[in-house]
């Protein structure tokens, strides 16, 4: 299992509907991209500070390495990397297998 992590910061401008989009938008790609099981996301809420600036996370699983890999050039992450990334100011993604 591969689990891919990612954090945001949104652009300053961007609206609250608008990320709600964003990440409905993501959440669209569970099944239709093979191998992606599940895609969960919410707003930073520690006490502890340590986030960097970053407001946003997401977490998808993906069943294996290589889904991770065919998901990476898939048609429908490009088409929604083109929704989501022009509202971004900053990104991190970060992948790891269990």
């Amino acid at each position: 299992m591969v689990y891919h992590y990612g954090t945001f910061v949104f652009n300053p401008d961007v609206t609250p509907a608008t990320i709600d989009r964003c990440f409905a938008e993501m959440r669209g790609m569970v099944g239709k991209i093979p191998g992606l099981l599940s895609m969960q996301h919410g707003v930073y809420q520690s006490d502890e500070g340590l986030n960097d600036g970053f407001t946003h996370g997401f977490v998808m699983t993906f069943d294996s390495p290589k889904s991770r890999d065919e998901y990476l050039p898939h048609p429908e992450h490009e088409r929604v990397k083109l929704v989501v990334v022009p509202n971004l100011a900053r990104v991190m993604v970060f992948d790891f297998t269990v």
